[in-house]
């Protein structure tokens, strides 16, 4: 597919002052699109103290209403393609952060790294840490069919599409995703349940300790999910950015 057609549908974009001091972009995870934060952005964009922050959301390709095609692979390469694509449309004059969920955190990440001098901080909801050695046990390969079953209880037709089973493949299960959160030189909070089983949540302390200066986390209460919770949260973090004249 031509470089040129690799552009993110963008669904959401709102601020309600005409002088933004701050974009947010949000990121979703796999088998979901941008709605899955729609309770969020309806919290964040309430409170007075945003007003000056533009919250954006897009939606992945192969998701709502992006690309879907059997002519791309959902790799990296396109996704991040298609997300710096979008995100220059936007014309973005202010500081930039990154929300991700899920997958979603994984392609903000990579973004943040390829492209360290735009984005300013990364807040990562539920961020998935696999070790090489999670992805080599054969107990994680079981985790993930049960993923996947779980999945396909909601949806089976979103568990048999290319974008989801690639997005495995290529996006959720690479070897290089830890080696680039330990190695991360853009300031990132992971805000994770305490009771979410699907991120590996062992192995948050670990990547704590490999990248002290730039990785911080926030445990809440429930799973996996956007919850209210994670959002008031993120709410906190958005409005130290805005005080914050380094950012």
């Amino acid at each position: 597919m031509p470089s040129k057609e690799l552009i993110l549908h963008k669904a959401h974009d709102h601020c309600a002052s005409t002088h933004p001091q701050l974009t947010v972009i949000f990121v979703h995870g796999i088998a979901a699109d941008s709605s899955s934060f729609a309770n969020a952005l309806k919290y964040l964009e309430d409170i007075e103290s945003l007003r000056n922050v533009r919250f954006v959301a897009f939606d992945l390709l192969g998701s709502g209403g992006s690309s879907k095609s059997d002519e791309l692979e959902y790799n990296y390469a396109e996704q991040l393609e298609a997300l710096n694509n979008a995100i220059n449309e936007l014309q973005i004059t202010t500081p930039l952060i990154l929300v991700g969920h899920s997958m979603g955190t994984l392609i903000a990440t990579r973004y943040a790294d390829k492209h360290r001098k735009s984005v300013k901080q990364l807040i990562l909801i539920s961020p998935p840490v696999y070790t090489e050695r999670d992805l080599d046990n054969p107990a994680f390969a079981a985790a993930m069919k049960l993923f996947q079953d779980a999945v396909s209880v909601k949806n089976r037709k979103i568990v048999e599409e290319k974008s989801f089973k690639n997005s495995i493949k290529h996006i959720v299960t690479n070897r290089q995703n830890y080696k680039i959160l330990s190695e991360l030189t853009t300031p990132a909070t992971l805000i994770y349940g305490e009771a979410d089983q699907i991120i590996a949540p062992h192995n948050i302390p670990k990547i704590l300790k490999a990248n002290p200066k730039y990785l911080t986390a926030i445990k809440t209460a429930g799973r996996h999910g956007v919850s209210r919770e994670k959002y008031s949260k993120m709410a906190k973090l958005l409005e130290e950015a805005l005080d914050d004249e380094t950012i």
